[in-house]
């Protein structure tokens, strides 16, 4: 008899244990779906064309065929996967415009990251490519460590490795640079 009652108890074990087993599977399909969820963006903007305003008056005017919002992450970020195009009015309505194929906006530092075929054109024809371009939009400060090429709008060239600038370009700081420079006497 103490043989059956053993067997009962290991039966009733092994009986428990399997039915653990598929109830963990179950609930490791569920865990893996809200993990896809979260790893999906919380939202997607196609054809975007936002205006920022201050008083009425356009400060900006952001356009992108995409926008990936992953603002539901821990370090949220704005992915624009097909590119930007953001122009910048001045108080006199000039405008400065800066393009991109690809761009990621990191929401809690400020930081935007534009990658292949960087372009910004100012209002005073001062032209900046380069394959990618970091700006700090708290501090308003661009800066990178790639190559760049600058056109001034005086017809002087600068080519070069590695730069920092206020978004103004009145104070411009490069690593390794050559070019044709215009000084007046």
């Amino acid at each position: 008899m103490t043989i059956q009652k053993s067997f009962l108890y290991k039966s009733i074990a092994v009986s428990f244990f399997t039915a653990m087993l598929f109830a963990c599977e179950g609930n490791l399909k569920n865990v893996k779906e809200m993990e896809k969820d979260f790893l999906e963006p919380q939202s997607k903007v196609y054809n975007l064309n936002l205006f920022y305003t201050d008083s009425g008056s356009v400060k900006a005017n952001l356009r992108s065929p995409e926008m990936l919002d992953f603002s539901n992450r821990e370090f949220p970020f704005r992915e624009f996967p097909q590119g930007v195009e953001l122009d910048f009015f001045e108080k006199d309505s000039s405008k400065n415009t800066i393009t991109s194929d690809y761009a990621i906006q990191y929401l809690e530092t400020g930081l935007i990251d534009l990658r292949k075929n960087v372009k910004i054109v100012t209002s005073d024809s001062v032209i900046l490519t380069g394959p990618q371009l970091y700006w700090d939009q708290k501090q308003e400060w661009l800066f990178t460590d790639n190559t760049y090429n600058l056109q001034l709008s005086n017809g002087a060239r600068n080519e070069g490795e590695g730069f920092d600038s206020d978004q103004k370009f009145s104070t411009f700081n490069s690593r390794t640079n050559t070019g044709i420079q215009y000084i007046q006497d």
